[in-house]
């Protein structure tokens, strides 16, 4: 088990189908997507809620990618234990959060600590014809992060520039500027499949993913059986 701020947890079948095992002192809770639970200890209990109310559960879901709802699990009357997985096959890990603020790709967060709130940024108008999304969440406060990825988790100490493809970033922390771009001219962005990247500059943490959903999906198509 490794120790968080709030939560010893540990990381398990690590990269490709990865799950996260979290232990929860007695009346600790912590609040994941819907859908992320595998299993439970039996004295857990669940509230559903949307967190910010309706209009800040209507931005995550419509503007981040993430669930409307969020669960809150709580250990009652005594320790326990709960184990989270995304919906595809990837990576987890840890970030720890005091007082820092990182910015998420839509799908990447997967559970936290009750206290971390979840809000939207905006990438800029360039983020209107990228094919990952127009928002990024940002995810500030103090307590513990866990982040999913497609495929394996890479991180990087950045100090300086890099080009990430939108497709494989997962998040940076909120120290690094970022500018959302084209790859060459206009005829590279529609052609050469890459479309529209982040620059980043400056000193912090990038978390990149080593497969991209989009690519996946286009690559995937041609093997689905047709409606004819």
């Amino acid at each position: 088990m490794e120790q968080g701020n709030e939560y010893e947890f540990e990381v398990v079948k690590s990269p490709a189908y990865t799950l996260l095992n979290v232990k929860l002192r007695q009346e600790q809770g912590i609040k994941a997507e819907a859908g992320a639970m595998v299993s439970m200890s039996p004295n857990c209990e669940v509230q559903t809620g949307m967190q910010g109310g309706m209009f800040g559960a209507f931005k995550r879901k419509a503007l981040g990618g993430e669930s409307f709802f969020q669960n809150t699990f709580t250990a009652q009357g005594g320790p326990g234990m709960i184990t989270l997985a995304p919906g595809y096959p990837g990576d987890v890990c840890h970030l720890p959060l005091q007082g820092r603020t990182w910015y998420l790709q839509s799908g990447a967060f997967l559970a936290s600590s009750p206290s971390v709130t979840l809000d939207t940024k905006f990438q800029g108008l360039k983020g209107f014809v990228s094919r990952e999304g127009l928002f990024f969440l940002k995810a500030e406060g103090t307590g513990d992060v866990f982040i999913s990825a497609f495929g394996a988790l890479v991180d990087y100490d950045l100090d300086g520039e890099i080009i990430v493809d939108t497709g494989h970033l997962v998040g940076f922390s909120g120290d690094i500027e970022y500018e959302v771009k084209r790859v060459g001219g206009m005829k590279s962005t529609l052609l050469s499949g890459e479309g529209l990247v982040l620059k980043l500059k400056g000193r912090g943490k990038v978390y990149i993913q080593t497969r991209n959903p989009t690519a996946f999906a286009s690559w995937l198509i041609p093997f689905l059986p047709s409606k004819n």
